[in-house]
């Protein structure tokens, strides 16, 4: 029995979550310097953004307001 595609994709699901616990933290970083603190209605609306591509979470965290997040992703959870 070979290990080596067992190892390969171990470690490509490790790199995976990497990435995405990279991104979790970009959004709840930028949650928190555009408005004050992750309360509990941003909270919940991290893995919805998460669930967009970077691309296209950024510019949204960016320009939209905290009442337009939520109004935007809050319904959908």
């Amino acid at each position: 029995m070979r290990l080596e595609p067992l190892y390969q994709q171990d470690r490509e699901q490790a790199k995976q979550e990497g990435i995405q616990q990279g991104e979790r933290l970009v959004v709840e970083n930028l949650l928190q310097v555009r408005f004050g603190s992750l309360d509990k209605e941003l909270s919940a609306i991290i893995e919805l953004l998460l669930a967009l591509p970077p691309q296209e979470f950024t510019p949204l965290l960016m320009q939209l307001s905290r009442e337009e997040l939520i109004a935007r992703f809050g319904g959908q959870s």
